[in-house]
């Protein structure tokens, strides 16, 4: 569940009202069986119809006053829990997490469903320009992107999800496993070797291209497992070269 809800927010929102009515809900049972020495069930029924601990105590003794003091205070827990998990969705729902949910675990099917797919790590100019390059040749993409800023900007022809690459799990999440090739595209080199070591882990078999900042790190992505090192700089100076 602790992996699970980070990419769920509303679920990760809802649950603290709905724990809040089960509590409620609890304490009531629990509460009725102590004070009027009734079964759980009655107990339950209690809950529902408030009227019978009015009718149990016209023909049983016991502490009616505390019981029905208590019946008050649980009638006020069920009805503050049941308006706060009813904002909780309402709120999702005209704020548009329920259609963004919706959307995002209709990605993740559709990703599950892809073999031989290309995996761009990072959404900044390199990795949308490559993204946009191999749509156009006919390849199935998936993009994942951490920066809140930029995944706002990927358009919903794209499959995109939002995570940190170098995580198992976000990995796991875009079908390594059944992808042809992982470009680590993000504007650090650093975090692009690591990247690349996590996603070999994963599926060995995996094409693996690292893009670093400088040449000094050009053999150390290939030790991370790099089967093709990009530096963007020198690949620009070539072109504007040939340009001239």
């Amino acid at each position: 569940m602790a992996a699970f809800l980070p990419n769920r927010p509303i679920l990760s929102r809802i649950i603290r009202p709905v724990l809040a009515f089960a509590a409620v809900i609890l304490v009531g049972t629990v509460g009725y069986v102590l004070l009027a020495d009734i079964g759980v069930v009655d107990a339950t029924f209690w809950l529902v119809d408030p009227t019978s601990v009015e009718l149990h105590f016209q023909n049983h003794g016991g502490p009616e006053r505390a019981t029905k003091a208590f019946t008050v205070a649980v009638r006020v827990g069920l009805v503050l829990s049941g308006l706060w998990i009813g904002e909780t969705a309402l709120s999702a729902a005209f704020g548009g997490q329920i259609t963004e949910e919706l959307r995002q675990m209709q990605t993740e099917r559709t990703i599950e469903d892809l073999t031989d797919h290309i995996i761009i790590c990072g959404y900044g100019i390199f990795g949308r320009t490559l993204a946009a390059r191999l749509r156009e040749n006919g390849h199935d993409v998936v993009v994942i992107e951490r920066d809140q800023a930029e995944y706002d900007r990927i358009g919903e022809d794209t499959l995109a999800l939002q995570g940190d690459a170098r995580r198992e799990d976000v990995l796991e999440r875009a079908n390594v496993e059944s992808a042809e090739a992982i470009v680590a595209a993000i504007d650090n080199s650093n975090a692009n070797i690591q990247i690349a070591i996590t996603a070999s882990q994963l599926s060995p078999s995996l094409r693996v291209v690292v893009r670093v900042g400088d040449e000094m790190y050009e053999s150390v992505a290939r030790r991370a497992g790099a089967d093709e090192v990009v530096i963007p700089e020198v690949l620009s100076g070539d072109a504007v070269s040939g340009w001239l």
